[in-house]
């Protein structure tokens, strides 16, 4: 299980929501199967629904343009 305060802990270059997004999207491509909102993102634009948005990341992955 990936939990989102360890995510945000082990990659402190991340400083924007959309940077974390890509980040969550790639833990559910590397293999975890869930994912636990331990804590709220403290970005300065984190959307009011950001757990929809990173459950929806953490569940289609990453899509690369073809």
């Amino acid at each position: 299980m990936a939990k989102l305060s360890e995510l945000i802990i082990a990659n402190p270059d991340v400083t924007s929501f959309e940077d974390l997004e890509l980040l969550v999207a790639h833990a559910g491509e590397s293999g975890h199967m869930f994912i636990e909102f331990d804590v709220k993102p403290d970005y300065r634009n984190t959307p009011k629904k950001w757990e929809w948005r990173l459950e929806s990341a953490f569940t289609r992955g990453i899509h690369y343009d073809q």
